[in-house]
């Protein structure tokens, strides 16, 4: 059983991770690792962390649904490769064994981190992609991406929204503004698809898990007020390096 001190760890974690997914993205980073310190085994926390956060995905959607606009079409022929691929995720998490998932946590994070250091030249990629754009878009050729993407969105989901905005990228011609809006929306299906399926999977923590979402909330609303103040430059930096340093601890540890 988790002590007073330790939710209130998980409280504040959940604030950091509400606050850098709202300014720059890459809160798991900082909330699963805060969830595996108190004692929550790996696999559990990944769960766990997946259930909380999912308030966050809700929040940021819904923040850019005007740029949702015009898009309905093409996230209704996305949605069932979203849907699939987190449910697929999070049965391949469940059916994959404590150790092994163990020893994977340092890569995942690594790889987390790596997507959230590309994640600017990744957007200036797309701007410019965007200026020679003039094909009609094709969302067929988007959905194998997008399933693959949401597989890994629902087996760990560090890093979730900047690999779902490169496939999208990759799959169609459209502005940075509108790929953000539909990365949002995919994003929040395969969180959401995972999340449902973890529910009966027994291996929730759920004190942690509603005291990680309340803290995550109020980060979120603090990112909204902070938007334009913070440097979203530096503040993924920093979250950069701290991946790096946990995945080593993680390493250390192994």
């Amino acid at each position: 059983m988790l002590s007073g001190l330790s939710y209130l760890w998980i409280a504040l974690a959940g604030v950091a991770a509400g606050l850098l997914n709202a300014l720059a993205g890459g809160g798991s980073l900082i909330s699963f690792p805060a969830l595996t310190g108190v004692g929550l085994p790996a696999v559990a926390a990944n769960v766990t962390n997946t259930v909380a956060l999912s308030p966050g995905y809700l929040g940021a959607t819904l923040a850019q649904r005007r740029d949702l606009s015009g898009q309905r079409q093409r996230f209704l022929h996305l949605l069932p490769a979203a849907a699939l691929g987190g449910l697929a995720g999070g049965l391949l998490l469940l059916q994959t064994g404590e150790k092994l998932f163990t020893a994977l946590v340092p890569w995942l994070i690594l790889f987390a981190s790596a997507l959230l250091a590309l994640q600017e030249p990744l957007r200036h990629w797309v701007v410019r992609r965007a200026e020679r754009r003039g094909q009609r878009p094709s969302e067929r050729w988007a959905v194998a991406p997008v399933f693959a993407a949401a597989v890994y969105g629902g087996f760990f989901g560090g890093g979730l929204s900047v690999i779902v905005l490169a496939v999208l990228a990759l799959s169609l011609d459209d502005t940075l503004t509108r790929l953000n809006g539909l990365k949002q929306a995919i994003s929040l299906v395969t969180n959401v698809t995972a999340a449902l399926f973890f529910l009966f999977s027994g291996q929730v923590a759920w004190g942690a898990a509603l005291v990680m979402a309340a803290g995550a909330l109020a980060g979120g609303a603090l990112g909204g007020k902070l938007a334009g103040r913070v440097n979203p430059a530096t503040l993924r930096a920093m979250v950069v390096v701290i991946g790096v340093l946990v995945a080593v601890i993680y390493f250390l540890k192994a």
